[in-house]
């Protein structure tokens, strides 16, 4: 009965009529349980006396006398001021469009005030305030913490809190607790009941944060029951039973045959991989390394092991040019080893695409590589035991899951050269063992970052040009294909022609961009890598998976533009060679195209940092975990309390008690226990509430 009586309507709960219900609607509440979890957006300390005379420091809160009214203005503008004091002194309250004050606050009563003031017109004055009466239903918002709820156009600040009261009142008392006893006591939490009373209105601060604990700590309990959950699953799974791991002789022969050696996060990354191949589960794995460290090359290695054990690897890459590029790579690399590599994307024709399939399906075919073809319905594996996926925040869950799928339980491994945040790794990726490479190959320099106005470019084109007779090249990035309505951003198109023409004429130059065609991209890139094309124009489409080492400067045109992300990768298409490499920011911030803060603090941590994973967790900060993780494809985290940057503490305790929970009682896997099954259906709060 009272489960039913959570998922109820809003009109369930006392005083909640159509109009206000409708106003509950637009804040996307529909429903008790939905209500009882509409958190407060901050609370106001209202159990501290700040008098007047110290509105500068905080906000007024204070007991005042009214000693006058008066009003200023004519007609529909005449406005009512309202003149008060304390103890320290006096002020104005402004009362715009509320002339009714006249008749509440009287002259010579006294009453609570809670506003925000300064010195306008001579006068202390606040137009933006909260007051009641000390006699009577006296203080009934003062002397406590209150809280401050994100509002509709519709729905005022007091009648919210009412409501919820009322909802507390009604609903709160039989709740209970889903997170089990012992790790309640454990983590010195609120029952249930307790904290959410609490977190709507709490009598001191030490409370109120303590109820916030309880709550993150439960919301991230079941998110990471749901991550340990899969991983154990996984483990679960019936798999090879060889222990040992040592390199294999194809991966050794092609060891011997690099004019390098592996850096020690390569080698122990190898060795990882090899481990779970051998081992007991198929394996999940996420490999990490900033661009340029080399994890293509352990990808390859471990594909040339599945061939040595008579399976097939595929390496699905987001793009069709990067495809390409480690097609050629993997071609140069392992043909001469015997290995039997193939490119497949669904741009191959028709003749060439049925043979192609044909000899993968009979198993003629050892490392297929390409784009999203991979997983098409007319692909099929003989033995599809490894599957590599490049770029992995490029592709959604279920694009993921549906070239796993071509295999029976084929091992997993996942790259990115955009750094997964721990915060992410703990809980998106949770279920995966991860190797970072945080080394680079040696010889290579880091690359020194400036931040350049627009105003200021003439400079930056000077510096490219010295790189340029000096015998380097070039790329310049910008943000569109061709010029908008306003004009007011550079495009690769129109750029092109004024570099070509105006700035770099005796130099060789080419435009590459999303709508050309396959063969014009990679005619271009192959002409860029060999020296050809001196200055390459271009729009993101080259942020990944482009390896020309004799590129030593990078423009980003209007850097404001991207993500820190974007920037990250652009940035590491240069300093793959030897030669000091330079990559330019160059922003505009004037009466057309103002600089926001956000814009500002991500060329601020690109101009400081290097370093991927600072990048990173910068990211996560700035945009959040949706979009950094590909989450956003099959439903954001949607977390309602919980931040994964700052709880990342708690986040912690949550991941170890869960996974101590669940392999200490095997039975709550296979079964769908009630806070696993909440999750996992994306229930709302309270949806499994059994009293």
């Amino acid at each position: 009965m009272f489960l039913r009586e959570l998922n109820a309507s809003l009109d369930h709960i006392k005083g909640v009529g159509t109009e206000l219900r409708s106003a509950f609607t637009r804040l996307g509440v529909t429903s008790v349980s939905g209500f009882l979890c509409y958190y407060p957006r901050d609370w106001e300390d209202r159990s501290r006396i700040v008098p007047i005379t110290e509105f500068q420091h905080a906000t007024v809160c204070t007991q005042v006398r009214v000693i006058a009214h008066d009003w200023f203005g004519f007609g529909a503008m005449r406005t009512l001021k309202v003149h008060v004091e304390d103890a320290s002194g006096q002020g104005v309250l402004v009362c715009f469009k509320r002339p009714f004050l006249q008749n509440q606050l009287l002259v010579g009563k006294q009453y609570w005030l809670w506003g925000t003031f300064s010195y306008k017109y001579g006068e202390l004055q606040s137009s933006t305030f909260e007051i009641e009466p000390v006699q009577g239903e006296a203080g009934k918002n003062f002397g406590c913490l209150i809280p401050v709820y994100r509002l509709s156009a519709k729905l005022r600040a007091g009648t919210l809190r009412r409501c919820m009261k009322q909802a507390l009142d009604q609903y709160a008392k039989p709740l209970e607790d889903e997170v089990p006893a012992y790790l309640i006591e454990r983590r010195g939490l609120f029952p249930k009941s307790q904290a959410i009373r609490t977190i709507h209105f709490p009598t001191s601060l030490e409370e109120l944060e303590r109820a916030k604990q309880t709550l993150v700590y439960e919301e991230l309990f079941y998110l990471e029951i749901v991550v340990v959950k899969r991983a154990i699953e996984r483990r679960q799974t019936s798999g090879r039973q060889s222990p040992d791991a040592p390199i294999s002789s194809l991966q050794r022969r092609l060891l011997e045959r690099l004019p390098f050696s592996l850096t020690q996060g390569q080698l122990v990354a190898l060795a990882d991989i090899n481990r779970d191949m051998d081992g007991p589960y198929p394996m999940a794995r996420l490999i990490q390394g900033d661009v340029g460290s080399g994890k293509t090359l352990i990808a390859f290695l471990a594909a040339l092991r599945v061939a040595e054990m008579g399976g097939q690897a595929a390496l699905m890459a987001p793009t069709e040019l990067l495809a390409r590029q480690h097609a050629e790579n993997a071609a140069r690399l392992l043909e001469p080893l015997g290995l039997r590599p193939a490119f497949l994307t669904g741009n191959i024709k028709s003749s060439g695409r049925a043979q192609l399939l044909k000899n993968l399906a009979l198993g003629q075919i050892d490392f297929v590589i390409g784009t999203h073809a991979l997983f098409s319905r007319d692909v099929y594996y003989r033995n599809l035991r490894l599957v590599v996926i490049d770029e992995q925040h490029r592709f959604g869950v279920l694009q993921r899951q549906a070239i796993v799928e071509k295999g029976e339980q084929p091992d997993l491994l996942m790259m990115s050269a955009t750094p997964i945040p721990r915060t992410l790794a703990l809980t998106v990726f949770g279920d995966m063992d991860v190797s970072i490479i945080r080394d680079m190959p040696p010889g290579r320099k880091p690359v020194i970052t400036h931040l350049a106005l627009q105003s200021n470019e003439t400079n930056v084109y000077d510096f490219v040009r010295k790189q340029l007779a000096a015998g380097r090249q070039a790329y310049f990035v910008y943000p569109l294909i061709e010029a908008d309505e306003n004009k007011s951003l550079k495009a690769a198109e129109s750029m092109a022609t004024r570099l070509s023409e105006e700035i770099f004429p005796e130099y060789d130059m080419s435009l590459i961009h999303s709508k050309l065609s396959e063969e014009e991209k990679r005619i271009t890139m192959e002409n860029f890598r060999k020296g050809v094309i001196r200055v390459l124009v271009a729009t993101s489409v080259v942020e990944v998976g482009v390896d020309v080492p004799n590129a030593t400067c990078m423009v980003i045109e209007h850097a404001e533009r991207f993500g820190l992300s974007a920037l990250h990768q652009l940035r590491g298409r240069v300093g793959r060679g030897s030669e000091q490499s330079y990559c330019f920011l160059v922003y505009a911030d004037d009466e057309n195209n103002r600089l926001s803060d956000n814009a500002r603090e991500r060329l601020k941590v690109m101009k400081n940092n290097t370093d991927g994973f600072i990048i990173a967790e910068e990211d996560l900060r700035l945009r959040g975990p949706g979009q950094i993780a590909g989450i956003e494809q099959s439903g954001n985290i949607g977390l309602s309390i919980a931040d994964l940057v700052r709880d990342i503490n708690i986040l912690e305790h949550a991941r170890a008690d869960a996974f101590a929970m669940l392999e200490a009682d095997p039975e709550l896997v296979q079964s769908e226990h009630q806070c696993v099954a909440q999750v996992l259906k994306r229930a709302p709060p309270f949806a499994n509430i059994t009293l």
